[in-house]
């Protein structure tokens, strides 16, 4: 199970994160990751890969049926509602839920509009620095709330520099965070 074709949803983490919307993802360097589902991280494995995928033969952890005792399963969940690591945990156990009310081909959907939505900030909003912000903003936030976010930001800085259009975005979403209470970082 090395090779990522052999997956159906090949950007959507074993454990239910989203991997479009990690900061690795995007990266442009040699340290670049395509996903938990790549041969390069197969490779490296987590506890999720080397049970899952490579015990099970499974691609999500929530196809197993042993989720329900799985206290690596359970630890990971309980971790994700008050940390993170240096990817956002935030929207893990709404995903899930998502997932298994919805399917995941309703979410892989979504999960690839977020995705869009986040290469735009990245490639019209990001001085450079705000990456992992973006990264965090496309998890937590709903696509609504990110596209009309993004046309506002639009809106209010034609004509000006990558950094000024960084700034009224990054103030509009705040303004979003701030009134829906969102944490807009990393939880440590």
């Amino acid at each position: 199970m090395n090779n990522v074709s052999k997956f159906t949803y090949p950007d959507i983490g074993i454990c239910g994160l989203s991997c479009i919307l990690c900061p690795a993802f995007h990266r442009e360097t040699k340290s670049k990751c395509n996903g938990c589902k790549t041969e390069t991280r197969i490779k490296v494995g987590c506890t999720f890969i080397r049970c899952a995928m490579k015990k099970k033969g499974l691609e999500f952890c929530w196809q197993c049926e042993d989720r329900r005792t799985c206290e690596k399963w359970k630890k990971h969940r309980k971790f994700s509602k008050e940390h993170d690591s240096f990817v956002c945990y935030q929207k893990l156990e709404d995903n899930i839920t998502f997932i298994q009310s919805n399917g995941i081909k309703r979410f892989a959907q979504q999960q690839s509009i977020k995705g869009e939505l986040l290469r735009e900030m990245l490639n019209e909003f990001n001085g450079g620095r705000s990456k992992s912000y973006f990264c965090i903003v496309a998890t937590v936030l709903n696509f609504e709330e990110l596209r009309t976010a993004i046309n506002e930001a639009k809106d209010k800085s034609e004509g000006l520099d990558v950094t000024s259009k960084s700034k009224i975005l990054h103030s509009i979403i705040d303004q979003v965070a701030k009134k829906k209470k969102y944490c807009l970082k990393l939880r440590k």
